[in-house]
């Protein structure tokens, strides 16, 4: 068998296999959300938010004004082929506490209470039409009255 056959059939046993291997789900995780076993060492009414710190570590958010919950966020996402990548597992653990830091609540989300949220832009008119940034910015040229230059009233 010559050499220039024996690659052939090698690269025909070979573009197969390649073309099979850009074919595998490919798996990614992003955040972290503490386990079920993490969680069980949480009590309600007497952990702290200093000892929750030490026995699931720091979350990924907190509460935007006052700080009085933390939220884990921990999702899984799956790529195949050339698809978009897809949103497989989403899990969120928020927990709340009192004023005095004391946890108050601890409760578990998953993708199925996940809601598209559509998100609208807020654009403040600025009452003025038909006039471009150049004409606001050239138009007062030759409107200031000499008296108000040299400080005098207007």
């Amino acid at each position: 068998m010559s050499m220039t056959r024996r690659r052939a059939i090698a690269l025909a046993l070979a573009a197969p296999l390649v073309a099979a291997a850009g074919c595998t789900r490919m798996y990614r995780n992003h955040g972290h959300v503490p386990t079920d076993d993490e969680l069980a060492a949480v009590v309600v009414g007497q952990t702290r938010r200093d000892d929750l710190e030490m026995l699931v570590g720091r979350p990924g958010s907190q509460g935007v004004l006052t700080g009085s919950s933390w939220y884990y966020v921990g999702s899984r996402w799956e790529h195949y082929a050339m698809n978009a990548p897809r949103e497989v597992d989403r899990q969120v653990v928020a927990i709340s506490f009192d004023e005095a830091g004391v946890v108050t609540n601890v409760e578990r989300f998953g993708l199925e209470r996940g809601r598209i949220v559509t998100l609208s832009r807020r654009v403040t008119d600025n009452g003025v039409q038909g006039s471009g940034l150049l004409r606001q910015l050239l138009g007062n040229v030759g409107r200031v009255d000499a008296g108000s230059l040299l400080g005098g009233e207007n």
